[in-house]
């Protein structure tokens, strides 16, 4: 999330900034965001006041960046032009289209896997733990275990804004494409001891103390009664 490129390098490559962007390491949870959605204002409505200049990065997301900017302002409006995507991605994959899209990522298993063995490799799903910006990393959601879990830190991803996937995403997507909703196991890991179940040693020593208790307590009482 933090490399950057200058406006010389962006221009040589001939690729869009949007296409840069995704291609960098731990972006791989973002999908694309169609370029007519963030050039319809109205999607945009109130994303002026939370972003730097704002004009300037929506001009240099959208390709359309014409002023020669010095490479110190560079790194500050493509700062915020990072910014500025994330939080259009925020709401486009709430859209019928961006849902689409990250339940392609999704089949594909883009997003990575359920670290949890009983869960046989499960794809998992982008999550906020909380919708405001800056205050939570990315999290994964693994729809048959129902839980979340921290990223690998060898994909950056605990770089990224968990707000720029909000907390529904998971939800709405499964509910869109419930076809794509694994099914669920009752398996648990069973903590053993040689073998045997730790609850079912844990109880019979209960029943153990028990008895023994019982057995004390019923020769306190023969010697009271002597």
């Amino acid at each position: 999330m933090d490399q950057t490129m200058s406006d010389e390098e962006l221009s040589e490559s001939g690729t869009s900034w949007i296409d840069w962007f995704l291609s960098q390491k731990g972006n791989e949870l973002f999908c694309a965001v169609d370029e007519d959605y963030i050039l319809d204002k109205f999607n945009l409505a109130g994303l002026n006041t939370e972003v730097p200049h704002y004009q300037l990065a929506v001009d240099l997301i959208t390709d359309s960046l014409e002023e020669d900017l010095q490479q110190n302002v560079w790194e500050i409006v493509e700062r915020s032009a990072r910014q500025l995507y994330g939080l259009i991605h925020a709401r486009y994959v709430l859209t019928t289209k961006g849902l689409t899209r990250m339940a392609e990522k999704f089949k594909r298993k883009e997003f990575g896997k359920c670290p949890r063995v009983l869960c046989e490799d499960q794809p998992v799903i982008p999550v906020a733990m909380i919708d405001q910006p800056g205050v939570k990393g990315v999290k994964l959601y693994c729809p048959r275990c129902e839980d979340v879990y921290h990223p690998s830190t060898k994909k950056h991803y605990s770089l990224i804004d968990g707000a720029y996937f909000t907390t529904s995403l998971p939800h709405l997507l499964l509910q869109m494409f419930p076809q794509l909703m694994p099914e669920k196991r009752s398996e648990r890991y069973v903590p053993k001891i040689f073998g045997f179940r730790i609850h079912s040693i844990s109880e019979e020593h209960r029943k153990q103390d028990a008895h023994k208790e019982a057995i004390e307590k019923q020769k306190q009482m023969m010697d009271f009664e002597e």
